[in-house]
């Protein structure tokens, strides 16, 4: 994940130095130039991960694009032509409206994600103590939600997985939008989700209940147990997984009721997690050999339909 993170850092600010201090000449090089700028930025603030840079970082980015506009566009005063006058500058032109045109996809995209894919979203309570928190994976689309790649049933290793294909990914945040002490830090304490109090999202019976699977430096990942320490609910309207669990927090057994609000356990990093986060997942029923094969469901919390990118509060 360094490299999204040097990307995510990078690219808006080579963007910005650009039209400070390059800006096109010409009246369409510059309009096109802006249009490839702010519509990359825009599908970056949509598509990226804002682990680090912080989730607000896309605004602060967005403020400097409008004022290097402002500038950009002085600078180039008069104005030399109304096209470009030369090859090279034709060239730089077009590899602007190709990143504006592609962008602008992702953008939509995006949005796209935003709906559900299929009616009848399962609707459960916030699984987490209070707190602030990112979604990093969730959505209708593989552009902002990874888990929708095990749909692909070319692959038949994803169809003992399918179920975890609506999957939604959460970490916590700190008070500067930061998720860790850090940039990558290895140990998983370092995390502010980890520890945090993971509570039953529904009311129903625990089908699963696995623990004693140690934590994971990051970024390793164990490729075994894929789920980590986990639980998993019926509910009334489908089966849910917790996942990715502290070893010793599980505090329920196969066969227990729960209520909605019970403790269930708490966030650590066991299982394929390349740092400390819940996972949540529902799922039609599975079957013996592949409990986590049903097929999936999309899920809501108290109504809401979780994307990449949003910030849920829990007083």
């Amino acid at each position: 994940m360094t490299w999204l993170y040097a990307l995510q850092f990078a690219a808006p600010l080579i963007l910005i130095g650009w039209l400070v201090w390059a800006p096109a000449r010409s009246g369409l090089g510059f309009v096109v130039q802006v249009f490839g700028s702010v519509a990359a930025l825009a599908a970056m603030a949509l598509l990226g991960i804002w682990l680090l840079p912080p989730w607000w970082a896309p605004f602060v980015f967005a403020a400097a694009l409008a004022v290097a506009t402002w500038l950009g566009w002085r600078r180039i005063q008069p104005i030399a032509s109304a096209v470009p006058a030369t090859g090279g500058a034709w060239i730089v032109g077009g590899l602007f409206l190709a990143l504006g045109c592609l962008s602008t996809y992702g953008t939509f995209t995006a949005w796209q994600s935003r709906s559900n894919p299929v009616a009848g979203a399962v609707n459960l309570a916030f699984p987490l103590e209070p707190g602030r928190y990112l979604v990093v994976n969730g959505g209708s689309s593989i552009s902002t939600n990874a888990h929708l790649e095990t749909l692909n049933a070319g692959v038949p290793r994803y169809r003992t997985w399918r179920g975890q294909s609506y999957g939604v990914d959460l970490v916590a945040l700190d008070g500067f939008g930061l998720r860790a002490r850090g940039v990558q830090p290895a140990d998983p304490s370092a995390y502010v989700i980890y520890g945090a109090r993971v509570w039953a999202p529904c009311a129903g019976q625990v089908l699963i209940a696995v623990d004693g699977l140690p934590d994971m430096w990051v970024p390793e990942a164990d490729r075994e147990h894929l789920a980590g320490n986990h639980v998993m609910l019926r509910c009334d309207q489908a089966d849910v997984l917790l996942g990715h669990l502290q070893p010793g927090s599980v505090r329920v057994h196969a066969g227990a009721q729960v209520a909605v609000g019970d403790w269930l356990g708490s966030v650590g990093n066991s299982g394929n997690t390349g740092e400390p986060h819940l996972h949540i997942h529902a799922q039609g029923p599975g079957s013996t050999d592949a409990p986590l094969g049903g097929d999936p469901r999309p899920l809501q919390f108290k109504g809401h339909f979780p994307v990449r990118g949003d910030r849920i509060e829990v007083p």
